[in-house]
């Protein structure tokens, strides 16, 4: 395998390829494609988003972010279908990461409601075909991003003009990729297959309404940076195998979020204020070497804390940041049990168990 196969790789497949070599050659070989892997791909999203903030500007940034997280998942993830309907799916998919943030920021709860959850579990349904590749995860991070971000005006038209570059640059990729791939296997299939009795879609209605009914709640409220709570909460009920994880990401989540909160406390304090511009680079370097849930939970924390610091005050951040993080994770859990013993049970037939009904071959 060439050097650059190997950094087209994620750290998890050349970890795995370490493991099985004896050869100290082979193995100095793939730890340096890791690192190249992850600077490569930090000075990417630097030269990316920082151009995408000057032609659109600043306040587009979350949009400019989601698009990168987009483009960086189709190399390698399409969405399970026929390309020319995967094509029309991600145009759908871009539209409502532009509409339903406007549209639901100032509405009454109930239409909040109606648009947050439609909007995801439309999202959900379109993209997460191969749940256990990540497309849920991602997706759920950017709708809430957007969510706490939304524009209007001049603005507004400016993010539609980039979610529109985003789509074409984004869609060449996938068409690149994975023309070849799912041929046969058309949208309305896809469709067909939205039923309760699927495993699939349990999970993507789960999802759906945990994230959707959180983020009506707190956007009511106006809480500053409440998409942090949604981020947590996203990521422990995006996860495909929730039923059995949930205690653990819970537990990784909390852990990661206090130590890295605290850690980026404590290097605030003693590193001079002009490396400061370096925690988010190092930190999306360190990031990318990381294979464990934990490990990328604390360095998320770098990136997020210092645009935080600057604008509420260390501790401040730091408190927020730990507290909504223990809050969204809070929130996932009650909603996990709630949905699955009360929901579920009122949905389907008297006697079934939703849990074990849920992993019938039906997807």
């Amino acid at each position: 395998m060439t050097f650059y196969d190997l950094i087209q790789l994620d750290p998890n497949a050349i970890r795995a390829r370490i493991q099985k070599t004896d050869d100290p050659k082979e193995i100095r070989r793939m730890r340096i494609a890791v690192v190249v892997r992850s600077v490569l791909i930090v000075l990417f999203a630097i030269l990316f988003i920082s151009l995408m903030n000057a032609w659109f500007g600043a306040y587009n940034s979350s949009m400019a972010v989601s698009i990168f997280c987009v483009l960086l998942a189709v190399r390698f993830v399409g969405y399970g279908y026929n390309i020319y309907d995967s094509l029309l799916s991600m145009a759908i998919v871009f539209a409502l990461l532009v509409i339903c943030p406007v549209a639901a920021y100032n509405a009454g709860f109930l239409m909040k409601l109606i648009l947050y959850i439609g909007s995801l579990l439309i999202i959900m349904i379109l993209t997460t075909q191969q749940p256990q590749m990540g497309n849920g995860g991602l997706y759920t991070f950017s709708f809430v991003f957007l969510a706490q971000n939304p524009v209007y005006g001049q603005q507004l038209l400016q993010r539609a003009e980039l979610a529109a570059l985003g789509f074409v640059i984004c869609g060449i990729v996938l068409w690149r990729n994975h023309r070849k791939q799912f041929v046969d296997v058309r949208l309305r299939d896809i469709w067909k297959e939205v039923r309760l009795s699927s495993r699939k879609f349990q999970w993507q209605q789960r999802l759906a309404l945990g994230v959707g009914l959180l983020l009506s709640i707190f956007s009511m409220t106006h809480v500053e940076r409440f998409m942090w709570i949604g981020f947590a909460c996203g990521s422990l009920l995006s996860d495909y195998n929730v039923e059995n994880n949930v205690h653990e990401k819970f537990k990784d989540r909390l852990i990661g979020a206090v130590i890295g909160s605290l850690a980026f406390y404590l290097l605030y304090q003693i590193i001079p204020a002009k490396f400061y511009p370096f925690f988010g680079p190092i930190g999306g370097v360190c990031l990318g070497l990381c294979t464990d849930y934990k490990h990328k939970t604390m360095l998320n924390c770098f990136g997020a804390l210092m645009m935080a610091a600057g604008m509420f005050g260390l501790k401040s951040a730091v408190l927020m940041r730990m507290g909504y993080t223990l809050l969204g994770i809070i929130f996932a859990l009650a909603f996990f049990y709630l949905y699955d013993h009360f929901l579920m049970k009122g949905l389907l037939k008297k006697g079934q168990d939703p849990i074990a009904q849920s992993f019938e071959t039906h997807d």
